[in-house]
């Protein structure tokens, strides 16, 4: 399954470190997603972000900036509805509904959430029942460019596998207290332990 790191929502001390180490460590697609940061906020953590590593990294804010770094691609939200007029090599959307998977042909993938119970976001309930999941599944609705999102654990990705999803979205259950404890070792060992499942 592919396996999408979504950044914490707000900027903190040390983040291009861990960002750059967690690359390092095989990290194969970030989601820089800041939604109270400015664009030059934006350029400046993607400065301290090796360059090597730029073609990881999907901008979900300050889309002006693919123009300047090689990045990967843009996701779109609710937020910033319309791409880029740069030409990018990604171009992926959120989704919280079956109905909008369905409408949403021509992006390299989609994320669907939530999927399971928010860790990062209390009273984030998951949205979809199992007979959900497995009903689109079996229209193909859930396929190979659908990431679920949303809950995502070591415990949940396996079930992630079940319902058809071709990928996972995880933010709380590898950040944890990282932005406050700095506990890098505590870090990589959640971002084995999630990469290894992932890659089952």
């Amino acid at each position: 399954m592919q396996l999408v790191v979504i950044t914490s929502e707000a900027l903190f001390e040390g983040e291009a470190s861990a960002l750059n180490k967690l690359l390092a460590r095989g990290m194969p697609l970030l989601h820089l997603r800041k939604p109270q940061a400015s664009e030059e906020d934006i350029r400046t953590l993607l400065l301290q972000v090796r360059a090597e590593f730029h073609d990881r990294i999907v901008l979900h804010d300050g889309f002006a900036l693919a123009g300047d770094f090689c990045v990967r691609g843009v996701h779109l939200n609710r937020r910033n509805p319309a791409p880029p007029s740069a030409a990018v090599a990604s171009l992926s959307r959120s989704c919280h509904s079956i109905e909008e998977v369905e409408q949403s042909g021509g992006f390299s993938y989609v994320f669907l959430s939530p999927v399971f119970d928010s860790i990062s976001k209390r009273g984030y309930a998951r949205a979809f029942s199992d007979e959900d999941l497995l009903r689109a599944k079996a229209k193909g609705v859930i396929n190979g460019k659908v990431i679920a999102l949303g809950g995502v654990t070591t415990a949940t990705i396996p079930l992630a596998a079940a319902y058809g999803f071709g990928g996972v979205a995880v933010l709380g259950a590898l950040w944890g207290d990282f932005p406050h404890s700095k506990d890098e070792n505590a870090l990589m060992k959640r971002f084995d332990e999630i990469n290894a499942i992932s890659n089952i």
